[in-house]
C-alpha cells in the first residue's frame, strides 16, 4: 500500500531545510569570528602571562622583553576594531551610520535628538515637577 503525500509536505521540508541552512551558516560564521578573536587574544596575551609568572618565580626576564610582550597584548586591543568589521556585517552597518569616513554620501547623519527620541519610544514629555511626582 502506498500512502499519498500531501503537496505541502515537500515544501515544508524544503523551507525548514533552507531555514536550517541559513541559521547554520550564521552560526558557523559567528563561531569563526569568535574563534579568531579568542585565538588572537591567546596569541597576544599568553606569552605575557607566562613571562609574568616566570618573572615572579625566577626574576630572570629582561625588562625590555617584558615591555615587548606587554605591547603585544596592547596590539591585540588595537586589532579588535579591525576584526569586527571584517567579519560582522551588522557591526559594519552600525559603525557606518556614525563614522563619517564609512558613511555613504546619500546617508544623513542622525542627530542626537532623533536618536534620543527613537530610543525613548515616546514623543516629547510634559515637564514634571517634584510636587507632581510626589
Amino acid at each position: 500500500l502506498q500512502v499519498p503525500h500531501a503537496p505541502s509536505q515537500p515544501l515544508a521540508g524544503n523551507e525548514s531545510r533552507r531555514f536550517t541552512n541559513k541559521h547554520s551558516k550564521k552560526a558557523l560564521k559567528a563561531s569563526l569570528t569568535l574563534g579568531i578573536l579568542l585565538g588572537m587574544f591567546f596569541v597576544a596575551w599568553l606569552p605575557f602571562f607566562v613571562t609574568n609568572v616566570a618573572q615572579a618565580v625566577c626574576g630572570c626576564v629582561p625588562a625590555g622583553f617584558f615591555d615587548v610582550l606587554t605591547w603585544l597584548g596592547y596590539c591585540n586591543s588595537t586589532m579588535n576594531p579591525i576584526i569586527y568589521p571584517l567579519f560582522m556585517r551588522d557591526f559594519k552597518r552600525a559603525m557606518g551610520k556614525f563614522l563619517p569616513c564609512c558613511r555613504r554620501p546619500a546617508e544623513p547623519r542622525p542627530s542626537a535628538i532623533s536618536l534620543s527620541m527613537r530610543n525613548s519610544h515616546s514623543g516629547p514629555r510634559a515637564p514634571t515637577s517634584l510636587k507632581n511626582v510626589l
